[in-house]
């Protein structure tokens, strides 16, 4: 493949064990014309559900993908997914999503009908399959920054004083947000020039809103453009339980909220924390029947927020969700191109 011409776009798609979403992703995006989508970089996170054979299967020359002998986590694969694009294609744009998230039919081809120069990153506007806003990538601002949110947050609005509406959604206009999420995100040149790359420490959750806010404290300028179209088939947090399945996740979640909440909210995040802790504990009766494990990932999840901590082995909270002792151990990953060569230039 031809290294990327101006104005051209590059997907990046991370996945885990969710072929049969994968199967629907790269089929959407593989249905866009090369035109409107130079290339697409799957980024397998150690998937053993038959995902790498299927993808060694396909033989569209857009294919690039990389495999992890071990998972990555969102976080980690989208900074290997997002170095390996620009380093392979110097795109002039780059879309992220998830294995269970995809743009509508003719969404790609709409980015491109309008002019796009003017900011450095839009948002999409995310919704599940049924039609209904997907609330985990509404986009944001940040109350902190912004005192009309500010005030709406202060009044009991809740996520709904600094999150888009439905009214956004369903209008016309663009708007100017400060976080975002790595489902329908589309990057410049300049936002990761501005930005960098996300941090794979993270592993899962909070690092899209970390980039964003990052990328908008440097200077770039984020978009929210209700007619770009994305669909998120997700379900890791049960609504009926109210609960996280499986459950360690709500370790990342809880860990990487507090790193959220200190870069949003500057010297107000210990006030800040005083209001959100006693209603993190309230979550506990959501949890019958694991409390204990709960209550001990998030004890776990705020020592380590508080401390920045981004080095724990992802195997030593895997053990901790389910009350055993960690064996921990490291395997390096490697790269699998669309070639079939290997490369071991691993993040």
């Amino acid at each position: 493949m031809n290294r990327v011409e101006q104005g051209q776009l590059v997907a990046v798609v991370v996945t885990h064990d969710r072929l049969e979403h994968l199967r629907l992703t790269i089929g959407r995006l593989l249905a866009t014309p090369p035109r409107a989508l130079l290339a697409v970089v799957v980024v397998d996170n150690a998937s053993s559900d038959g995902t790498g054979a299927w993808l060694a299967g396909l033989r569209d020359p857009r294919l690039l993908v990389l495999t992890s002998r071990r998972n990555l986590g969102g976080a980690g694969g989208f900074e290997w997914g997002l170095r390996r694009a620009v380093a392979r294609f110097d795109p002039a744009w780059v879309v992220v999503m998830d294995d269970d998230a995809r743009p509508d039919p003719g969404a790609l081809l709409a980015f491109h009908a309008q002019d796009r120069s003017k900011h450095d990153a839009w948002a999409a506007a995310v919704r599940h399959p049924d039609g209904r806003i997907c609330d985990i990538n509404r986009p944001s601002l940040n109350p902190f920054w912004n005192r009309g949110a500010f005030l709406r947050l202060l009044l009991g609005q809740g996520r709904d004083g600094f999150h888009l509406s439905a009214t956004d959604y369903a209008g016309q206009t663009v708007r100017a947000v400060d976080g975002a999420s790595f489902v329908g995100l589309f990057l410049s040149r300049r936002a990761i020039a501005l930005a960098g790359y996300p941090d794979g420490r993270l592993f899962v959750y909070g690092d899209d809103v970390l980039y964003t806010l990052h990328l908008r404290a440097m200077g770039g300028l984020i978009a929210f453009d209700p007619g770009l179209r994305f669909e998120h088939d997700f379900s890791t947090m049960h609504a009926a339980e109210r609960r996280f399945r499986p459950l360690w996740k709500s370790y990342y979640h809880y860990r990487n909220l507090l790193i959220v909440y200190r870069q949003a909210a500057g010297w107000l995040f210990f006030p800040a924390l005083l209001a959100v802790l006693p209603k993190w504990l309230l979550k506990t009766r959501n949890h019958r029947g694991e409390r204990a494990l709960f209550l001990r990932l998030l004890g776990r999840a705020v020592r380590d927020g508080l401390a920045g901590r981004l080095d724990v082995d992802h195997a030593e909270i895997l053990s901790l969700a389910a009350g055993t002792q960690a064996l921990t151990h490291r395997i390096e990953p490697h790269i699998v191109t669309d070639s079939g060569c290997r490369d071991d230039s691993a993040p």
